[in-house]
């Protein structure tokens, strides 16, 4: 396998060559938009509702997204299967957008975060002894060492998109912004990075054969301790209003009265205007080594969690007879449970991935009725 340090180095040279007075930083973000091209012309890379299946892998990801009553759909997503150019590696991300322009920075941030995480992974990949495919990957330290090149990269990532973000003419992201929960698989490995309150869950193998959900992120909501904590050391205020009980937002401080819109999570990218007040696009990252229990990991957007439990998503999706549709049935299943348990209250815009980590999953018997009785 060639491996990804020496692709994006030829490519970064052959730029480099060609203009001649680009930072390196530049030359590196180039070359990683230029393997993104070519993902796109040779269908490795997924931005509308479809699957993506690789050749060589056992990776296989769904995704669907369904517009709700609100205006414009403003989630955004992405399926990038050999990430890089590595066959042992996919990129799944998802992306909430909020705001009067909320679709195009969930549209940008989509953009950005592959090219800049290949960029930055590379130049953190050069400031490590231990080499990829090296044996020593296979121990403790090794393992840690993984684990930290992709956080530094996530860390870095997100700090410049955001910065990006603010200088991009025609898009207004002073009070609109986006969520962004992304998972890298490489190998065995998975990472998880999280800004905002999109969710994701992996459904593993319990000892008695059922199929039980792991939380693998927080939802981030300004009232948790950690969050609130931080908020409020910059000033910031934290309050549920009177027609909104138990949703807690961010508000800038003015005096006795709540300043500007309140903003309901604690991670965002964008939404300049509360950036000073505790508000941060820093990811908060998690990691798993899949085992041959792991069967599925399932992002999606807070559309699905609001009407969805983490059981009841893993028992739609472990339940649908095709893979290929196991996205779409669990958006249709948050559908039909915001009819049911928000009635009169505009559904949100519902977007879910699925990855499967193996070429199938173990056979359950489902009731279709028991489960239905379970989402009404």
């Amino acid at each position: 396998m060639v491996q990804f340090t020496t692709i994006l180095s030829t490519l970064a040279k052959n730029i480099s060559i060609r203009s001649g007075r680009k930072s390196r930083v530049g030359v590196g973000r180039e070359a990683a938009d230029t393997l993104a091209k070519e993902a796109r012309k040779n269908e490795m890379m997924l931005t509308s509702s479809g699957i993506v299946n690789a050749n060589r892998t056992s990776n296989m990801a769904s995704a669907y997204s369904k517009k709700g009553k609100k205006g414009i759909n403003q989630d955004r997503f992405i399926v990038w299967e050999e990430f890089g150019c590595q066959e042992d590696m996919i990129f799944c991300g998802i992306f909430d957008g909020h705001g009067p322009w909320g679709h195009l920075v969930a549209k940008t941030v989509r953009q950005l975060m592959p090219s800049f995480l290949l960029c930055n992974w590379q130049e953190t990949l050069a400031q490590f002894v231990v080499k990829p495919d090296s044996d020593e990957f296979g121990s403790s330290d090794g393992r840690r060492c993984q684990f930290d090149i992709w956080k530094q990269s996530y860390f870095k990532a997100c700090s410049a998109i955001d910065y990006q973000l603010a200088q991009l003419p025609g898009i207004d992201s002073f009070y609109s912004g986006s969520t962004a929960l992304t998972i890298v698989r490489q190998g065995n490995l998975i990472v998880v990075a999280n800004v905002g309150d999109s969710r994701a869950v992996l459904a593993t193998t319990s000892d008695d054969g059922s199929l039980v959900p792991i939380q693998l992120t927080v939802d981030l909501k300004p009232n948790l301790p950690q969050e609130s904590e931080r908020i409020t050391q910059s000033n910031g205020r934290i309050c549920s209003c009177h027609d909104e009980p138990g949703v807690y937002r961010v508000w800038m401080p003015n005096g006795n009265t709540l300043e500007g819109p309140g903003l309901a999570i604690s991670r965002a990218f964008g939404d300049y205007y509360i950036k000073d007040f505790g508000l941060i696009s820093e990811p908060e990252l998690t990691q798993r080594r899949i085992t041959d229990r792991d069967q599925f990991a399932i992002l999606a957007t807070d559309g699905v969690w609001d009407v969805i439990s983490n059981q009841e998503a893993v028992d739609i999706v472990s339940s649908t007879p095709e893979r290929e549709e196991s996205a779409k049935k669990l958006v249709e299943s948050a559908v039909c449970a915001w009819k049911r348990k928000r009635p009169g209250i505009a559904m949100d815009d519902i977007s879910a991935i699925c990855l499967f980590f193996h070429d199938s999953c173990p056979s359950q018997e489902f009731d279709p009725l028991k489960l239905s009785k379970k989402l009404a």
